[in-house]
């Protein structure tokens, strides 16, 4: 495979970043173009590269950095051809990717790659500030909840956790609209009186005008004093009345439970919103080839704010010759 072309399959990208020199060009690339690295003590860009210990070093002031520090990777011992191989899998895999599968797939212990998982779904943030819908458009609005389901619990234990109680009691509430223009998502964790918190979030997600479409519940019978043109569909009748519906934010669901209970069978509550933020990248990139979503995850990767159309190409474009960055050499001292 040409060092010029970026890989385009699991299998090319296994083969190009089996170099540990080659990952740390392309990710000195995709950090800093052809330039040097900006010395983070005084500022100074002008800096050697030590290539026995792959790091950089300040031609001033002396500091020595690599292209981990402020980076999801720093102050990690895995190796950089593992990490691009983990964001492969991870931003590829249709129901996510396990720790124990990504410990066998790449040789590091499970306790790594529980590690390396929750710090690529932190790349996979995205905090996007931009609003949804607008005067003419649809979202569709809905929630549901992440937990154990009673009937797979022992009797006792089921009666002591519920205690009668059914619906979402003891579970994770999630709530999630979904744009019918763009097709993408915003999903968030939310407590379980979540009411009013609801009401927040479509106000500080969607902008005034906007037709949102949800099922029954009390929460939202109240949005149209806040700007918003509303319509319910009740589920317990129907699931379509002409356009109103949210089969759309539902098959959103389907994909997330799949994750969840398919592949990592069990999570803790309080690190629900790490999987919404994969499940929820995963489904607004869909439309994309595998070499898309690995080159915007990892745009995510360097503390950069949330990846855009716009640092996808410029990072693909950059990356394209990482023989091209080159650095004056140094012996080390």
């Amino acid at each position: 495979m040409s060092e010029n072309t970026l890989p385009k399959t699991l299998h090319q990208a296994v083969t190009y970043f089996a170099d540990e020199e080659l990952c740390v060009k392309f990710i000195a690339a995709l950090r800093w173009g052809n330039k040097m690295p900006k010395c983070q003590q005084c500022g100074a860009e002008r800096a050697s590269y030590l290539s026995t210990r792959r790091i950089f070093k300040c031609l001033e002031c002396g500091k020595q950095v690599s292209v981990k520090v402020g980076t999801i990777f720093e102050d990690s011992p895995i190796p950089l051809n593992k990490w691009l191989a983990g964001f492969w899998l991870i931003a590829n895999a249709k129901n996510g990717i396990s720790s124990w599968e990504l410990h066998r797939a790449l040789g590091i212990t499970q306790k790594s790659a529980w590690f390396m998982g929750h710090r690529i779904r932190l790349a996979l943030q995205n905090g996007s500030i931009e609003k949804m819908g607008g005067e003419g458009e649809t979202i569709e609005g809905d929630e549901t909840y992440i937990g154990a389901k009673a009937r797979n619990m022992h009797w006792d234990k089921r009666r002591a956790r519920f205690q009668g109680r059914t619906g979402g009691f003891g579970k994770q509430a999630v709530f999630g609209m979904l744009d019918r223009k763009s097709r993408k998502v915003k999903v968030r964790a939310i407590p379980a009186s979540w009411k009013d918190d609801v009401r927040e979030i479509i106000k500080d997600s969607a902008l005034p005008g906007s037709t949102i479409f949800s099922d029954e519940h009390g929460a939202y019978h109240t949005l149209a004093k806040d700007g918003f043109v509303h319509d319910f569909v009740r589920h317990a009748e129907t699931y379509v009345n002409g356009a109103v519906h949210t089969n759309g934010i539902e098959n959103f669901w389907s994909l997330l439970k799949s994750c969840l209970y398919g592949t990592h069978v069990s999570i803790e509550p309080f690190h629900t919103f790490r999987y919404l933020d994969e499940e929820a990248f995963r489904f607004n990139e869909r439309f994309g080839n595998d070499q898309d979503h690995f080159m915007l995850a990892l745009t995510g990767a360097f503390g950069n704010g949330s990846p855009t159309k716009t640092s996808l190409e410029r990072s693909k474009h950059q990356a394209q010759r990482p023989d091209q960055f080159k650095a004056p050499m140094a012996r080390e001292a």
